[in-house]
């Protein structure tokens, strides 16, 4: 804001010249290159066109007739044994047939001319034709005949400077698309020149940490590194250094860049932006180059941030996938940036910021002190920082109904990161102006959601009464399974309304702000996923291929239930999960344990199949009753279920807002539960992130 007055009040300044200077333009830069094409142009034109515009062509019968037995011709000139031109006497082109065609030759001294011309094909013939044509006429009146010789300067020099011109400006065109880099002459020479993005106090980034939402914790580490820069005193004068840099951790969509461009706008110095691929290129050390030339700019600026996004694209482990004796060029490039951040030399008031959703496969020794100094984890919002970006992005919305609240719209959407609420907020905007609606309101953000999380409302999508009847019993199979349970999650929406690619019903459920899970709830939600698999067994006595999105998540389940987190007694309190083996052919165990994984996660899903079948069994009327209402009215809420098969027997679960305590990515990675991320949507049954918010009444 300060910076907006300030420009406001330049104007009314005191002007000591009192206005006698004029106010600068900004100065047009010229290409020499446009003086060049024009030389071109004109050059071309001289030599391929006729200018002589006086000079009309004829064939030979009309040359015989009008003029040469009239004994109008002066001379004929043969010019490179190719055509005649034709000169006509001056006291006959005051011939009516002359009139219209040499009018400057009348009013001229002199004969001007050529006036005609015609091709003669060959000289002997030629001569021929003109010998027999004056055979009747005294040979002192005979036609004077002259052959000249004449070069085309012009077309020669074409010829051969053409090509040459050709071969010049194709081999600089593929230079420069080369250098890829912005453009101008010389780009070949600029090829090892860093591409970073500056900004600066002449092109400063707007968005500031006001902007940014849900990131306290990472917003102070970031706040203390721009307070390092503007008053390095206060932090110097007691002995500590400036950190070198800071690595910003955290899933896809939850704000790394945008925390980065909130930096760039607080800080008040120069900022460096580039991405990690900037550093790839074809050619062998122009990564490195680039890297050096990006710290020298920085140098010659300090104090300085750089950023480098996705850093993951330069900085991954050396050696893996090498060939023996192959030069890798990523491995030069981050040899370079891992010099520069902390080599010999010192790069004091030179500050690297980087942003990674990888960090697993990033080299040790980029992550070690001295280089990144702190690593900032940014995790998935809980309700409080989904709440304040909710907040965030209201605002641009100018027309918002009352009954919009954004702590309801955050217990909606648990899971939901930074970049899936901005969306989530223009499509409820979106939705309310294709409805000619005045202002958005909570139908447009429920609706929003719904679209977010399992795609668009196929509402014409054909469905036959049969698939309509299997849909129908698979998802109330979910939701009276789920019902029953202890430990799942309680039910928010059950719906047969086909929506996305391949979705023909969804079941949403409200899950807990957690992050540690249980072995009773891990088996619970494997029995509310498989439902529907075995509702469709018990009622139809077959199965179909609805269930692929829930056999794939169980099956995942399971096997990191046995094989990551240790929680099967056969294989025992063993975890094999390692990040750093990602992409390995190899297994850390051997083919008698992998036979006992195998056995023990099968036999998890038998045992979890069994229950699930034995409580549909024990609920049959209860599962038919849900079924056949959402044949009717396609879209069931917590209340329906209440009204057609009681109030559910386990309590509620009361969510008291609180952040847990982070554990390992492994929990939020491994797990493909709802309370961590969106799920795909596969196939008929799905249980997507919950939308509605419980009654803790």
């Amino acid at each position: 804001m300060s910076g907006t007055n300030k420009k406001s009040e330049e104007p009314t300044k005191p002007n000591k010249d009192n206005g006698s200077k004029k106010p600068q333009l900004p100065k047009s830069s010229f290409n020499f290159y446009w003086i060049y094409g024009i030389i071109l142009v004109v050059f071309i034109a001289i030599s391929l066109f006729d200018f002589n515009s006086g000079t009309k062509e004829i064939t030979w019968q009309e040359f015989e007739t009008r003029m040469l037995d009239s004994n109008d011709v002066e001379k004929i000139v043969v010019v490179n044994k190719e055509e005649a031109e034709v000169f006509i006497k001056q006291e006959s082109l005051t011939k009516a047939y002359y009139q219209n065609i040499a009018k400057k030759s009348v009013s001229s001294s002199r004969n001007l001319g050529p006036h005609f011309v015609f091709n003669i094909g060959s000289i002997d013939a030629f001569e021929k034709k003109l010998d027999a044509a004056q055979v009747n006429t005294d040979s002192s009146h005979h036609v004077n005949v002259i052959y000249e010789t004449r070069k085309n300067w012009g077309g020669d020099m074409l010829g051969w400077l053409l090509p040459i011109a050709l071969m010049i400006g194709i081999w600089v065109f593929i230079m420069r698309k080369m250098g890829s880099g912005g453009g101008g002459p010389g780009q070949i020479f600029n090829i090892g020149k860093s591409k970073a993005a500056l900004f600066d106090a002449d092109n400063k980034v707007k968005i500031t940490f006001a902007d940014v939402a849900g990131l306290e914790e990472a917003k102070e580490e970031i706040k203390e590194i721009v307070e390092f820069l503007k008053t390095p005193a206060k932090f110097t004068n007691l002995g500590g250094k400036i950190p070198k840099g800071a690595l910003l951790v955290g899933p896809p969509g939850t704000g790394k860049t945008l925390l980065a461009k909130a930096v760039a706008g607080e800080a008040g110095v120069p900022f460096f932006s580039l991405s990690g691929s900037d550093f790839v290129e074809m050619f062998v050390g122009v990564g490195a180059a680039r890297v050096r030339d990006l710290f020298n700019q920085a140098k010659l600026k300090a104090p300085s941030i750089i950023f480098i996004d996705e850093i993951d694209a330069v900085g991954r482990s050396r050696g893996k996938g090498q060939f023996t004796g192959a030069n890798d060029e990523r491995e030069n490039t981050l040899n370079s940036l891992l010099v520069e951040m902390d080599g010999f030399g010192t790069n004091s008031g030179v500050i690297i910021l980087a942003a990674t959703n990888r960090p697993d496969v990033l080299d040790s020794a980029l992550l070690r002190p001295g280089r990144f100094d702190r690593q900032i984890s940014i995790d998935k919002p809980d309700i409080i920082g989904r709440e304040a970006i909710f907040k965030v992005h209201l605002k641009p919305l100018t027309k918002l109904a009352a009954d919009v609240n954004p702590l309801q719209l955050a217990s909606q959407t648990p899971g939901f990161a930074g970049a899936e609420i901005a969306n989530v907020c223009n499509e409820a905007a979106l939705i309310a102006a294709r409805r000619n609606k005045t202002a958005v309101d909570m139908q447009d953000f429920q609706d929003a959601i719904d679209r977010v999380i399992g795609g668009l409302e196929k509402k014409n999508k054909l469905i036959s009464p049969d698939e309509k009847k299997i849909v129908a019993y698979h998802e109330a199979g979910h939701a009276v399974t789920g019902w029953f349970l202890e430990h799942s999650d309680p039910l928010v929406k059950v719906s047969i309304v086909p929506r996305g690619i391949a979705a023909l019903g969804y079941a949403q459920y409200l899950p807990k702000e957690q992050f540690l899970y249980t072995t009773e709830q891990l088996t619970d939600s494997m029995c509310m996923a498989l439902g529907g698999r075995a509702a469709e067994e018990l009622v139809f006595g077959r199965v179909s291929t609805g269930a692929l999105s829930d056999l794939e998540r169980i099956t995942k389940m399971a096997y990191s239930m046995v094989s990551v987190y240790g929680m099967n007694k056969k294989v025992g309190n063993i975890s094999f999960y390692d990040p750093q083996r990602e992409g390995s052919f190899t297994k850390p165990y051997s083919e008698a344990t992998a036979k006992i994984i195998d056995d023990e996660a099968r036999t998890i899903i038998e045992d979890a199949y069994v229950v699930t079948k034995k409580i549909l069994v024990g609920k049959s009327a209860q599962l038919e009753a849900v079924a056949q209402e959402l044949l009717l009215k396609e879209v069931l809420f917590e209340a329906d279920l209440e009204r057609l098969i009681g109030k559910r027997p386990f309590a509620k679960s009361h969510n008291h807002n609180v952040t847990p305590d982070p554990i390992t990515e492994l929990v939020q990675n491994s797990i493909e539960v709802t309370a961590t991320e969106t799920p795909t949507i596969e196939t008929s049954a799905i249980i997507p992130p919950p939308t509605e918010k419980p009654s803790e009444s």
